[in-house]
C-alpha cells in the first residue's frame, strides 16, 4: 500500500506590521483512499540477489528539499506579536462575569484553532469552575441543547467527571429524543461531536449518536453555508478522531468566514500556525540531514537518518522519514515535545525497516536469529547475523539505548529496561 501522500503548499500569510491578513493553505495532508490505493505484489524475483522484493516506491520527499524548507515564522517580531495577542485573550478567559456559554465556545474555538499549548492553564481554571456547577445541566436543558453538548464534550475532554444524565432534559415522555431537536442544526451537531466521548456501556450517547447522525446527514432547505460545511466535516470523520495540526488549518479557514469571529483570535491562530510549522519543519531538517554551521564550517550536529545508513545499504526497504514523523506529529502535536516526536519518528522509522525484513527480505532461518538477537538485547549476538542484519540490528541497539541514556541524562530516569522490553514485545 502506498503511504500517505503529504503536500506543503503555502504559509498562511500574515505580516504584523500589517492589517492585512490572508489565509492561504500551508500544510495539508490527503490521504488515499482504500479503494484508490494501488497495491504493491511482492515479486519472487531480485535482480541482485534473488531474493523478494516488494518493489516500494523511493521517498516522495528529497531531502534536499527538506533542507531547502525555510523557516521563516521564528523572528521575533512574530514571537513579540503572538505573547501580545496571547496575553489580551488570556484576559477573556479569565473574564468572571462572561456568560457560561460564550466561555465555552470560546475555549472550543482555542482548542480548534490549535492554540490550547498556549492557554492550558487558563482553560483547566475556566472549566473547572463551570465543572462544580452541578445544576448547569437543568438549566441548560431548558434553554440550549448546543450549551449542554458543549460543556460535557470539554468537562469530559478535560478528565472531569460528567453524567450523559445530563441530556435526559432532551428527551420526551416516551423516553425518546425529541423531534423538534431537529430544527437546532448547532445544537444537534454539538450533541454529534459529544456522543463521540460516550464510554462503554452510556447507552444514552450511543442513542444520542445514532439520532444526531441520521437527521444530519438528512438535513435540507435553507441551512446555513458555513454551518452546513461543518456537519459535512464532522460526518466524514468527528473532531475526536482528527488529527489536531490538520484539523487547525482547517478550522481556521472555517472560523474565518464566520461573522462573530474574533479578529484577535484569529490573528493569533494565523501566527501560531506558522510558527509552529516552522519549529516542525526544523525538527524534521534535524531528523534528515547534516547541518553545518557559518561560523566554524565544520560539522555540529551527526543526523540521524542518513547517517544511520539503512536508507543505502537495505536497498529492499522503504524509505519513509517524513511520513513517520507527520505520524509523530498526530501522536505528539504540541510544539514544546519535539524530543517525544523525535524518538517516535526514530522507533517508527526502524520499525518500518524491520518490518519490510520480516515481511519481505529475510529468510526463516535469518529471522529466527534475528528474532533470538533481540529477545536476548546482547551486542554480543550480532555475530550470529548475517551482515545486512548485523546493520539493522546495531542500528536499533544503538538508537534505543541512545534514547535511555538521553533519559537518564536529563531527567534522571533509567528507562531501558521499558525500552527493550517494549522492541520485543513489537515483534510478537
Amino acid at each position: 500500500m502506498f503511504p500517505t501522500n503529504i503536500h506543503l503548499q503555502k504559509q498562511l500569510e500574515f505580516d504584523p506590521r500589517s492589517s492585512k491578513t490572508a489565509s492561504h493553505l500551508c500544510f495539508a495532508v490527503s490521504s488515499l483512499s482504500p479503494s484508490t490505493t494501488p497495491q504493491i505484489p511482492v515479486s519472487d524475483q531480485h535482480p541482485k540477489d534473488g531474493r523478494r522484493s516488494a518493489n516500494y516506491q523511493p521517498t516522495t520527499w528529497s531531502y534536499d528539499f527538506l533542507q531547502s524548507l525555510k523557516n521563516e515564522h521564528n523572528d521575533t517580531i512574530y514571537r513579540d506579536r503572538a505573547a501580545k495577542l496571547e496575553q489580551e485573550l488570556r484576559f477573556a478567559l479569565a473574564d468572571e462575569d462572561a456568560e457560561s456559554v460564550n466561555l465555552l465556545e470560546l475555549i472550543d474555538d482555542i482548542q480548534r484553532l490549535g492554540l490550547a499549548h498556549r492557554f492550558e492553564m487558563d482553560i483547566s481554571k475556566a472549566l473547572e469552575k463551570i465543572a462544580i456547577l452541578k445544576d448547569y445541566g437543568v438549566a441548560a436543558a431548558e434553554n440550549s441543547l448546543h450549551a449542554a453538548a458543549l460543556r460535557f464534550r470539554l468537562v469530559r475532554q478535560h478528565g472531569y467527571d460528567v453524567s450523559q444524565d445530563v441530556f435526559n432534559g432532551f428527551k420526551d415522555q416516551d423516553g425518546y429524543f425529541r423531534e423538534n431537536l431537529c430544527k437546532d442544526v448547532k445544537g444537534m451537531l454539538s450533541l454529534y461531536e459529544a456522543s463521540h466521548l460516550a464510554f462503554e456501556g452510556e447507552d444514552l450517547l450511543d442513542e444520542a449518536l445514532s439520532f444526531t447522525r441520521m437527521h444530519l446527514k438528512n438535513l435540507h432547505g435553507n441551512q446555513d453555508k458555513d454551518l452546513s460545511e461543518q456537519v459535512s466535516h464532522a460526518l466524514e470523520l468527528p473532531q475526536h478522531r482528527r488529527a489536531l495540526k490538520m484539523e487547525a488549518r482547517w478550522y481556521i479557514e472555517a472560523y474565518s468566514k464566520k461573522a462573530s469571529a474574533n479578529l484577535q483570535l484569529l490573528e493569533l491562530a494565523k501566527l501560531d500556525f506558522n510558527m509552529v510549522q516552522s519549529k516542525l519543519q526544523e525538527d524534521l531538517q534535524d531528523m534528515s540531514s547534516c547541518n553545518f554551521t557559518d561560523k566554524i564550517s565544520l560539522p555540529t550536529l551527526i543526523r540521524w537518518w542518513k547517517d544511520m545508513g539503512l536508507v543505502s545499504k537495505l536497498e529492499f526497504a522503504r524509505d519513509r522519514l517524513t511520513e513517520c514523523f507527520i505520524w509523530a506529529l498526530g501522536m505528539v502535536p504540541g510544539p514544546q515535545f519535539s524530543k517525544s516526536r523525535r524518538g517516535l519518528t526514530k522507533v517508527a522509522s526502524l520499525i518500518t525497516t524491520i518490518d519490510d525484513v520480516y515481511d519481505v527480505y529475510g529468510t526463516l532461518e535469518e529471522l529466527e536469529l534475528f528474532t533470538d538477537a533481540v529477545k536476548r538485547w546482547d551486542v554480543r549476538a550480532v555475530k550470529n547475523l548475517p551482515d545486512y542484519m548485523k546493520l539493522c540490528y546495531l542500528a536499533l541497539y544503538n538508537s534505543v539505548n541512545e534514547m535511555a541514556y538521553d533519559s537518564l541524562r536529563d531527567d534522571g530516569e533509567n528507562i531501558l529496561p521499558y525500552l527493550s522490553k517494549a522492541v520485543w514485545i513489537c515483534k510478537l
